[in-house]
């Protein structure tokens, strides 16, 4: 069972960077490999694999990728739902067997009063993948700090979303990608969590719990993709002034081949004068080669 564990994991693994890089080249083959594979309850909780072939449908464009995942994962729904029907014939068994005299009598003695009406349960709600297991403390605490920031404001009321389960499957993709529980992955946790937090960014936080943005992509994005709107705009416009100020650096100023570069050794320079001593002292000239961008000056 180890062995063929580790061998779904594998699988799981590959198909993970599929979706992260966004090609499917050779998933036909592991998916094949997994339809040969006598897949338990046991192994698709363990390897989370249902996950795994569930990210590459709705990532992949490939029809036959996207048959094949769909045909994989309806056989694996039926695991569960064949778990349900069997607690469910248990638990019918044990209300089927023969009442005792005190039982009966007491019946009958409630058939004499009028019943209270009944308020309808709550449907049981079954989850595909189901929510990934771990005993290690450091973990489940980074699991509760997550859940903690997906309900800042309580969104996810209105929304119904379960955040127990999301900040499970976004702390599971941060330690596969990683590997440990070490400073990258604390990291890596911290700036999750505050950037779903963030005030100036609830959008951020709506797409997660939305189901926008999937628990593997929030593990993965940079600080950069995961800032606000505004933000971005501001850095977007520092970008374009620094770009501007450098444009204007080399176009300024006179192009000449009196001077040579000390580095490259070419000729193409651009030259400026500026009067930096007293009015009787001669001017000094700054150089900068157009071709390495190295600067000196002259006098």
């Amino acid at each position: 069972m180890m062995g063929k564990e580790e061998e779904i994991k594998r699988i799981a693994r590959r198909l993970d960077k599929m979706v992260t890089k966004k090609s499917a080249e050779g998933a036909m083959d592991l998916l094949r490999e997994l339809k040969a594979m006598p897949i338990t309850l046991h192994l698709l909780q363990s390897t989370r694999i249902g996950m795994s072939v569930n990210a590459l449908r709705k990532q992949s464009s490939d029809e036959a990728v996207i048959t094949f995942s769909k045909s994989l994962i309806r056989s694996w729904k039926k695991l569960l739902d064949a778990s349900d029907t069997k607690a469910g014939e248990q638990t019918s068994a044990a209300l089927a067997s023969p009442p005792s005299k005190d039982a009966s009598e007491a019946k009958a003695h409630s058939r004499k009063r009028p019943e209270p009406p009944r308020t309808p349960s709550a449907p049981r709600m079954t989850t595909f993948p189901p929510t990934p297991i771990t005993c290690d403390a450091v973990r489940n605490k980074c699991r509760e700090m997550l859940a903690a920031a997906l309900q800042t404001d309580h969104d996810h009321v209105n929304i119904g979303a379960d955040c127990e389960h999301l900040s499970a499957q976004i702390e599971e993709c941060i330690f596969r990608d990683v590997g440990s529980t070490d400073v990258k992955y604390k990291n890596r946790i911290r700036s999750r969590i505050s950037n779903l937090k963030d005030a100036k960014n609830p959008g951020l936080r709506l797409s997660v719990l939305r189901g926008v943005i999937a628990p593997q992509r929030i593990a993965e994005m940079t600080s950069e993709e995961m800032a606000s709107d505004e933000l971005k705009e501001i850095r977007k416009a520092m970008t374009r002034e620094a770009i501007r100020e450098h444009q204007m650096a080399r176009v300024g100023g006179t192009h000449t081949d009196l001077f040579t570069c000390s580095r490259c050794r070419r000729k193409s320079c651009t030259y400026t004068q500026v009067q930096t001593r007293s009015s009787d002292e001669p001017m000094t000239t700054f150089v900068v080669c157009n071709e390495c961008g190295n600067r000196w000056k002259v006098g």
